[in-house]
């Protein structure tokens, strides 16, 4: 049975800012076992030098759990040394898995919890655990997240929409079905900064690169990129009708390949006509 003091937070209330990071870390990285009768157990394994945030999940957690390290051989290493959080209540699993977390393989399943919760901790738990926060090789501050659920990259895709103002449509890669999205420059400098406020439970080595990411300033001799273009039913009428693409795009008030492009695009079927 769970021992909590009085006045501490139901466990798993994911209006609660630590926990609503701690399950989503859980849905992307953790692993929820199902064993005969009632046995089983909740398992997440990570980096060691990540330890510290298995101890802060031990700490939130008001039933027994363990932290353990180990050292073995993986595809990609030939030491790689993990450590292991595991809970076998059965009570703390069926309230997890209650909330959203399936049993078995899941990478498809996750979605955002249908109760109350606090969106930017738990985005920030999703990106913690399935993105990357940091500097391009070209020195561009950027945000990305790579999840093969629909509903979490709709659901980060609309948030970062309300923080940034940048507007993304996504499709999942050929080769594995994975969606991978991006937000660079500007938008990735407010969308980190407001993920990863300071004091929040986050990765160490990720709350730094955020940190570094929201001292960016765009060098005064680079230009931002100018905003999307939404093209409408009648705009494209306009691209498509003008005798030539320069009175289109003088009519339309856009560059003259903004135009080139889309016109490009109707004509050979890649982009239908607006609706």
């Amino acid at each position: 049975m769970a021992e909590s003091e009085p006045d501490a937070p139901r466990f798993m209330d994911l209006t609660v800012p630590e926990y609503a990071y701690m399950f989503a870390f859980l849905q992307a990285d953790g692993h929820l076992y199902a064993g005969t009768g009632q046995k089983g157990r909740l398992a997440v394994e990570i980096n060691a030098c990540d330890i510290e945030l298995l101890h802060e999940f031990r700490r939130l957690t008001p039933y027994y759990s363990s932290v353990t390290e180990r050292t073995r051989s993986t595809n990609f290493a030939r030491t790689h040394h993990s450590a292991v959080w595991s809970l076998c209540s059965l009570e703390a699993r069926t309230l997890l898995n209650n909330l959203g977390l399936p049993y078995g393989r899941k990478s498809r399943d996750i979605a955002p919890p249908r109760v109350r919760y606090s969106t930017r901790d738990y985005l920030r738990g999703i990106v913690d655990a399935d993105g990357s926060v940091g500097y391009t090789g070209q020195g561009f501050p950027f945000i990305s997240l790579t999840t093969a659920s629909a509903a979490i990259v709709s659901s980060f895709i609309s948030y970062a929409r309300e923080i940034t103002g940048s507007e993304r449509t996504v499709r999942r890669n050929q080769r594995d079905g994975i969606f991978n999205i991006i937000y660079v420059t500007e938008a990735a400098h407010a969308l980190s900064a407001h993920l990863y406020y300071p004091g929040c439970l986050a990765l160490r080595r990720k709350q730094a690169a955020a940190d570094g990411v929201a001292m960016w300033v765009r060098p005064a001799s680079s230009r931002p990129r100018p905003p999307r273009i939404k093209w409408t039913d009648d705009m494209d009428r306009i691209l498509l009708s003008a005798p030539t693409i320069a009175h289109a795009a003088a009519e339309l008030g856009y560059s003259w390949s903004a135009c080139q492009a889309r016109r490009w695009k109707l004509r050979r079927g890649t982009a239908p006509l607006s609706v």
